[in-house]
């Protein structure tokens, strides 16, 4: 390939210090792509830059040559940045401040992954006095090859371990759904954590945060978009509601009134209140009563009276 000086740039490597840059190499065709970094008199490739021939570089380990802070650009700015994240989704992390707190997890000879962290005290941003209230996870990245190892939950554990006295730690807002899930894993191994660790706002006031587990519980509770009354069939004269009182009913139970039930049924009560036994009635009485009434009635008519309680029928003559 032939170094044109349209295919180079500096790209900055902190955030807070403009003066300190890279020289890279980009593709002709897509400026977003890096192809090498300059170092040491030389153009190095992106996936070089970030092996080590060191035998001891294994597992998790805090950030402090300038060499590694070098490997942590290109990790966050240069392989997430441009090469993998964006492919994915539309996060982009902005190049870390010159001390921010920083592990990079080594596997097999090469930088795997990474996480940074905001102290409790430190300053939220160079704009504002505010300062962080609680220790924070503010970044966290896995390369593509090294994924579904179970990196995330290590350093998650890591994050935990390395503020023990801590009661509240936070992850920074929002997160993404990949975050979302290695959190829920990462609680349900580890359930004494689910108290701690909440998804926070800078500066991390108790009205920013968010407890993780609690969200996460309640999203597959009450999963979005979930809409009940899509399911009712809808009229004006409220057929949804009745319906759905019906649902209630037939859920819980309903306690039919005294007077809604047969009389075999109901129960007779005395005085105190308490339940008793109705004791069999004597149909003679009722017997009886109907025979006077039969004779009562033959009297009336054989006097042309009208019967009690019967209705006189007046018919009208057409002519």
């Amino acid at each position: 390939m032939k170094l044109e000086t349209s295919s180079m740039s500096f790209l900055p490597l902190y955030r807070d210090d403009s003066k300190c840059t890279l020289l890279v190499l980009t593709d002709p065709q897509d400026k977003n792509r890096v192809l090498a970094i300059y170092l040491n008199n030389s153009w190095w490739l992106t996936e070089d830059v970030v092996k080590t021939s060191d035998p001891s570089r294994e597992g998790l380990m805090q950030v402090q040559t300038f060499q590694e802070r070098i490997v942590l650009f290109v990790l966050n700015c240069i392989i997430f940045g441009m090469l993998e994240g964006s492919l994915t989704h539309n996060t982009v992390f902005v190049p870390h401040p010159k001390k921010e707190h920083s592990k990079i997890f080594w596997r097999s000879g090469e930088a795997a992954a990474f996480y940074t962290i905001k102290k409790k005290g430190n300053l939220c941003d160079g704009h504002t006095s505010q300062c962080y209230m609680l220790p924070v996870l503010d970044t966290m990245f896995v390369r593509r090859k090294f994924r579904r190892c179970g990196l995330g939950i290590q350093m998650l554990q890591d994050f935990c371990q390395s503020f023990p006295s801590e009661d509240a730690l936070g992850l920074s807002c929002p997160l993404s759904a990949e975050m979302e899930k290695v959190c829920q894993r990462f609680l349900e191994i580890y359930p004494k954590e689910r108290s701690r660790l909440w998804e926070v706002e800078a500066p991390g006031d108790w009205t920013q945060r968010v407890n993780i587990w609690l969200k996460i519980q309640l999203e597959q509770t009450f999963p979005k978009n979930a809409d009940v009354s899509c399911c009712m069939p809808k009229s004006q004269d409220g057929e949804a509601e009745q319906l759905e009182e019906g649902r209630m009913n037939t859920r819980v139970g309903c306690i039919l009134p005294l007077g809604a039930l047969p009389d075999e049924a109901r129960a007779c009560f005395d005085d105190s209140g308490e339940a008793r036994e109705s004791s069999p009635r004597s149909d003679e009485p009722l017997v009886q009563l109907k025979a006077e009434e039969r004779k009562d009635l033959k009297k009336r008519m054989s006097r042309g009276e009208p019967a009690e309680g019967s209705v006189s029928k007046h018919f009208r003559t057409m002519s």
